[in-house]
């Protein structure tokens, strides 16, 4: 697909009239007309505003003249996985699992390893397939080659171990000691907590990245504690296997 058919798609699957839309991104009715004839493309600076409006990236707008994959991770990237900057840009390098409101999630080749082989390994692909595959690819990308100039020299992993500590000096009832926090993507973990009076309640934006884990219960049985966290709270949940039948343990502002 041509950027002049994206550009008209997208327009009209938002309601927008091209007087509306060139308004939102400082143009002229006429230059949004030239971009769906084919005459023209939108120029750098107009294409970030685009992305804004429309919520894609520029390589869906400019017609995916390439695959994108995660700079950390290799995972294939499209619209819905796309990392964010602070001030809710679309960063086209990273997944949400790796890259979240300017910060990088894994400072370890070994954890982000460990978290992956989790989710790929399958009869068809071994988890020894998986761990060498993913030890030849990771190098190769750019954040894990350009580690030094791209890390925060560790901060974000001094924050990870303050809500360990933190998280740990509850001393709920039956979990274990929490040794790490993995990336976690809202709409993935966002599970609804049943209220007294029969309603549902949900705590997470889905589009957000959190810091969180999965702990096995001490007291046995097919219940598994889910912990979460962010700058702003703390909250520690039980349930079954898929997130059936989840009950709030403890929901805290920090």
């Amino acid at each position: 697909m041509e950027t002049k058919e994206v550009l008209y798609k997208l327009r009209t699957k938002a309601g927008l009239s091209q007087d509306a839309l060139a308004e939102k991104v400082f143009v002229t009715r006429q230059a949004v007309s030239r971009w769906e004839n084919g005459d023209t493309v939108p120029n750098t600076e107009t294409l970030k505003l685009l992305s804004g409006v429309f919520n894609v990236s520029i390589n869906t707008l400019l017609g995916s003249p390439r695959q994108l994959i995660c700079q950390c991770c290799g995972m294939p990237l499209d619209d819905n996985i796309l990392s964010r900057e602070k001030d809710g840009a679309i960063n086209e390098s990273y997944c949400k699992w790796c890259y979240a409101d300017g910060k990088y999630m894994y400072s370890s080749m070994d954890d982000l390893i460990e978290v992956c082989v989790k989710n790929m390994t399958s009869p068809e692909h071994p988890e020894a397939e998986v761990r060498a595959y993913l030890g030849n690819m990771l190098p190769q990308l750019d954040y894990w080659k350009n580690y030094e100039q791209l890390s925060d020299g560790g901060e974000f992993e001094k924050f990870k171990l303050t809500l360990i500590d933190e998280i740990n000096a509850l001393n709920i009832e039956g979990m274990p000691k929490l040794e790490k926090l993995n990336a976690l993507v809202g709409s993935y973990v966002d599970l609804p907590y049943r209220l007294p009076n029969g309603n549902t309640v949900k705590f997470l934006d889905p589009n957000a990245t959190y810091l969180g884990n999965q702990l096995e219960s001490e007291f046995g049985g097919e219940r598994c504690f889910g912990v979460l966290a962010n700058m702003d709270f703390i909250l520690v949940c039980t349930y079954e296997q898929d997130g059936k039948d989840p009950e709030l343990v403890l929901y805290k502002k920090r």
